[in-house]
């Protein structure tokens, strides 16, 4: 079953355009949402919620239009977008009494049940939290009502190693009964490696890929060889390459692999993926 599904969204500004973005979730999955900055992925996240409006293209959300059903679908969802920055002078405490009001379905015991995990102190203001307790006291009211989507934009940016591990782990907890699913935008590549099941990539306001994550990983190859070796038929097999001073390196789709095993050949991880489409450094 689709928990999300996103079709042909396009949004035009001024120096940037959305570009006919599609892609699904199913219901029991977390999908790492990449991209360089400024590739599209906040808009994108944004406009999916009627944050900012769509010049075309929709977002189905539980199997409903989400412009049509906005009231009762932001029931059952949780999202975020960086740390909280609201009522910045207002004790926890009293932010939450504000955001309970808004849910037929707000949950005191999981409420508690996050303060305690992210120690948090309801009494302290907003404006004295660090970015990374902001990030998780947003998550916390993101989690406090039962949703069973959640769309969470950097959620991990700001927070130390042992804190980004923690919430990796509670993410593969919150869809371990196959009842939620999580979208989440991030830089930190090595999160997705963790707990990541899809990638959808976006690069310049266009979907590159969208797909599970071991079909993405196993679509492109690290190739290394001599500066003799680079010829102008390898240059044209090759996504991206960097010369150095043994010859170059590069990404190359798989199925574009030359024959013959002249060069060297090597797995491709998701942050080799990013630098080597984003830069594609050619002649």
């Amino acid at each position: 079953m689709e928990m999300l599904s996103v079709q042909n969204l396009s949004k035009r500004y001024e120096k940037f355009e959305l570009k006919n973005v599609s892609f699904a979730l199913e219901k029991g999955y977390i999908m790492g949402f990449i991209g360089r900055n400024g590739a599209g992925k906040t808009t994108t996240l944004k406009t999916m919620l009627n944050l900012v409006h769509a010049d075309s293209g929709k977002a189905v959300v539980f199997g409903k239009e989400f412009s049509d059903n906005e009231l009762a679908i932001k029931q059952q969802i949780g999202f975020m977008f960086g740390g909280a920055n609201f009522y910045p002078k207002k004790k926890l405490k009293t932010v939450t009494s504000v955001v309970r009001r808004f849910y037929n379905e707000w949950d005191d015991a999981a409420y508690e049940r996050y303060l305690k995990r992210f120690d948090l102190d309801e009494d302290k203001k907003v404006d004295e939290l660090s970015q990374g307790m902001k990030v998780k006291y947003d998550l916390t009211l993101a989690l406090s009502h039962n949703a069973k989507l959640l769309i969470l934009d950097e959620p991990t940016s700001g927070l130390d190693p042992v804190s980004r591990d923690d919430l990796l782990e509670l993410f593969q907890e919150l869809i371990e009964d196959g009842e939620r699913s999580i979208l989440f935008s991030t830089q930190i590549t090595s999160d997705l490696e963790k707990c990541a099941d899809f990638i959808t990539y976006i690069k310049d306001g266009k979907i590159v890929a969208s797909t599970n994550k071991d079909d993405f990983l196993g679509s492109y190859k690290i190739v290394k060889g001599t500066v003799e070796q680079l010829t102008e038929e390898t240059k044209h097999r090759l996504i991206g390459y960097k010369k150095n001073a043994f010859g170059f390196a590069g990404l190359i789709k798989t199925e574009n692999l030359p024959s013959g095993g002249c060069l060297d050949v090597f797995a491709a991880d998701i942050e080799s993926i990013m630098i080597y489409f984003e830069k594609e450094q050619k002649d």
